[in-house]
């Protein structure tokens, strides 16, 4: 909550339920409640096969609830829509494409002029520091680079929400770290609001205003963290005492101290 009162709810997850596989079914998700408010970014962590990625494929509508309801916007998500972009941790930007081609990419399937898709891409490539890479393909740009592309490509058709799984999960530390800076400055600039899958609780640290935490399968939201750490979240922050305070604080609720 910011100095201007409540922020409107974007997603609303009420008594949220799936299961998977035939006969003698796995319960992934059971009766999970969560609410993300508009430009509000929310990471969820929690043990590995949890049940983490199943929700976020669940609102992005390519997965079906066995129960509850998930709203976007005040209107039931029934399948994958335009506003809800979402960003895997695989690569999934056209290898064929420049990096021009693939921003585009959705703007022209919306059927956006030319002349606009030419002023979204240019803000964008600006934005992610790729000025005179507009040429380039996939292939000649470095993993964290075609990482951005990614995000930027999805950022471009104005998604209300950006759901976003492990996105940087593959880079080396380093670039992840740079990744992190980038996606922040993105979503603020953009005023995005963003759910965030990670198993690294630095990073939803870093990147948070709240920290969802998930039980063992099937998951439940077991609590809600508030990131109450100053913005930019600059190294002397990370390497603050109030950082690994709340780190500890994360990890004890994951049962790992």
């Amino acid at each position: 909550m910011d100095s201007r009162g409540p922020r409107a709810v974007r997603l609303h997850v009420a008594d949220l339920a799936y299961a998977y596989g035939s006969g003698r079914r796995t319960q992934a998700l059971d009766g999970l409640d969560l609410d993300v408010r508009d430009g509000e970014l929310v990471a969820i962590v929690g043990p590995v096969g949890c049940g983490k990625t199943t929700f976020l494929r669940v609102v992005a509508g390519f997965l079906t609830p066995t129960r509850g309801s998930v709203l976007c916007d005040g209107i039931p998500v029934r399948g994958p829509g335009p506003e809800r972009g979402y960003v895997l941790q695989e690569d999934a930007i056209f290898p064929w494409m420049t990096v021009q081609g693939n921003l585009e990419f959705g703007l022209r399937a919306k059927g956006v002029a030319p002349a606009e898709r030419a002023a979204v891409t240019a803000e964008l490539v600006r934005l992610i520091g790729l000025e005179g890479y507009e040429r380039s393909y996939p292939g000649e740009l470095s993993a964290g680079m075609s990482k951005m592309v990614e995000v930027a490509r999805v950022l471009a058709t104005d998604p209300a929400i950006l759901l976003l799984d492990e996105p940087f999960g593959s880079l080396d530390a380093q670039t992840r770290w740079q990744m992190q800076e980038e996606l922040n400055r993105l979503c603020e600039k953009r005023r995005k609001t963003a759910i965030l899958v990670t198993h690294d609780v630095e990073e939803a640290i870093q990147l948070a205003d709240r920290i969802v935490v998930f039980g063992a399968r099937p998951a439940r939201v077991t609590v809600v963290i508030p990131v109450e750490l100053p913005r930019p979240r600059t190294l002397g922050v990370r390497l603050s005492p109030e950082f690994s305070a709340l780190k500890r604080t994360v990890w004890a609720e994951l049962g790992l101290t």
